[in-house]
């Protein structure tokens, strides 16, 4: 892509994506809006997205109401509610964290930081208590050993004191022993930028990140209420309802301005700092990151924690938000009150959702549920194109589900060798079989199969899942001899999806004599949950 891409609307089908995944998405956005959870309440007011995709805006979406309770258990009179505006200014909650990052990554690739220096080497406060040896990408990747939290608005009593409550607090884990994602850490680093800077770090990210950008309605402290969505009726501290002001109560009590969060914005500034960094740290001429310090974003550096993985300051490849976009090179965060950004730089996509779950309570619950159905809804609009012909099958996309195509072929005696194109992307827990049956389907074998991936050959049990760079793949098997069924059982667990399996181009010879041919016979196989994918849809 480009570097200097601008992002302009056009509709999904003008850059080969199906409009209907995302039309399907923005069903099940707005549904949420109303329709009860278990306990009894929708599971946010409202909520605005945008999604992008090789440097267009492909989908817009405002449903919901920014303001809709007086307090946690109240609804305002109905001519009061405020609805939902693709310009409404959210509280991002920890994707503030992102901005606090990005500053960081600047001052080290400026050279007034070291990844691998001791953060006391900046901030020498930070040393007490055993903490000399944390190191700056220990923070920025939360591998730092602090603990996930203090009450810094409850227990102290100015900002200078909670301020140096974090600097005097304890690891709770020897440092780079353990993943634990903590608010301390981006906190701490907040702070260390002030320090070298001289400037405070609202300051700091205008001017290093929003004004460039052109993000005018990304800050700390929004001056004008009226145009954000409400957060939580808070009862302790006793705020009432929270409008306008930072949610969390730690960024609170540090004037609104914190490395955790405080950061508001809207859908399409995110949009704005996400093509930024698919265009390798630049937007219309301003350039906030070189491509090295893009990349580092992007970069695993937890590889010793799997299921963790963190590039600097970025979450990576986690598939309970990001759903179908997931991947090595897939970048994001979430926030408490119920926003996300996902950034795939393999596909140049990004989706970006924010609502206000918290409104009017935080115990009413996740949006998770939504965060994904808004990245599979992208995911699913790119076209996976049949290796051969038109057409080829797909497993499907549900949870909790099993779906089969089974096939019969009669082998010989001296036995046949079977050949598949293969198209896998999913989680790991959710599992494609290739097996056999010899006595009509009673009983069933797994099948191993060699899988050739851009060039290396790896073999397998007969089962296969996880991601697989998003490529077509080549199968090859031994068949015994018999009257055999072949199938592909594919097989989902109970949540997060990926963009499914796909085979095409079956094939099944004895020599010279072709057994099977699925391109030629399709009508051969029993589809129980899978389905013909054409090209170009």
């Amino acid at each position: 892509m480009p570097a200097s891409t601008v992002l302009r609307d056009r509709a999904p089908q003008k850059v080969g994506l199906d409009p209907a995944p995302i039309a399907e998405a923005e069903r099940l956005i707005a549904s949420h809006e109303e329709a009860p959870t278990p306990d009894g309440h929708p599971m946010y007011g409202g909520a605005v997205g945008v999604m992008g995709h090789d440097g267009a805006v492909v989908a817009r979406h405002a449903s919901g109401w920014a303001v809709r309770w007086q307090d946690a258990t109240t609804e305002l009179p109905r001519d009061e509610w405020v609805p939902m505006r693709e310009d409404t200014v959210f509280d991002l909650a920890s994707v503030s964290k992102l901005f606090t990052s990005l500053v960081t990554v600047q001052l080290v690739e400026q050279g007034e930081v070291d990844l691998d220096a001791p953060v006391a080497t900046y901030l020498p406060e930070f040393a007490a208590n055993g903490k000399e040896a944390v190191t700056v990408r220990q923070l920025l990747t939360h591998t730092s050993g602090f603990t996930s939290w203090l009450p810094l608005w409850s227990k102290y009593p100015d900002e200078a004191s909670r301020i140096q409550a974090v600097m005097d607090q304890p690891l709770t884990n020897p440092a780079g022993s353990t993943y634990l994602y903590s608010d301390l850490n981006l906190i701490t680093l907040g702070v260390m930028a002030e320090r070298l800077t001289g400037t405070t770090l609202d300051r700091l990210v205008h001017d290093r990140i929003t004004a460039p950008l052109g993000m005018r309605d990304t800050g700390y402290n929004p001056a004008d209420r009226e145009r954000t969505a409400a957060t939580e009726y808070q009862t302790a501290p006793p705020r009432g309802l929270v409008w306008g002001e930072v949610h969390d109560e730690n960024a609170w009590s540090l004037g609104g301005v914190a490395g955790h969060a405080g950061v508001f914005s809207t859908a399409d500034d995110l949009a704005v700092l996400a093509q930024a960094l698919l265009n390798g740290g630049t937007y219309r001429g301003h350039r906030i990151l070189d491509r090295r310090s893009v990349e580092l974003l992007v970069t695993n550096f937890n590889q010793a924690f799997p299921g963790d993985a963190h590039g600097l300051g970025f979450e990576l490849d986690q598939r309970w938000y990001m759903d179908g976009l997931s991947g090595p090179r897939t970048a994001g965060h979430t926030g408490y009150t119920g926003t996300s950004i996902v950034i795939d730089f393999d596909s140049r996509s990004f989706a970006v959702l924010l609502t206000n779950r918290v409104h009017p309570s935080r115990e009413w619950g996740s949006n998770n549920q939504a965060r994904r159905e808004w990245a599979r809804g992208l995911a699913l609009a790119m076209p996976v194109d049949p290796r051969h012909g038109r057409t080829a099958w797909e497993s499907g996309h549900a949870d909790a589900t099993t779906a089969t195509l089974t096939a019969p072929v009669q082998v010989p005696a001296r036995g046949g060798r079977l050949a598949f194109d293969l198209f896998v992307d999913t989680e790991d827990t959710d599992v494609l079989t290739l097996e056999t049956s010899a006595d009509g389907g009673t009983t069933w074998t797994p099948l191993p199969f060699a899988l050739r991936e851009r060039g290396t050959e790896t073999t397998t049990d007969g089962t296969v899942s996880g991601y697989h760079e998003r490529r077509w793949a080549q199968a090859r098997a031994d068949l015994p001899a018999g009257d055999l069924l072949l199938r592909w059982r594919m097989t989902t667990d109970a949540q997060y999806l990926g963009r499914g399996v796909l085979v095409d181009g079956v094939r099944a010879t004895a020599g010279h004599h072709v057994l099977l041919d699925g391109e030629r016979h399709a009508s051969v196989f029993d589809p129980r949950g899978w389905s013909v994918v054409r090209r170009g849809t």
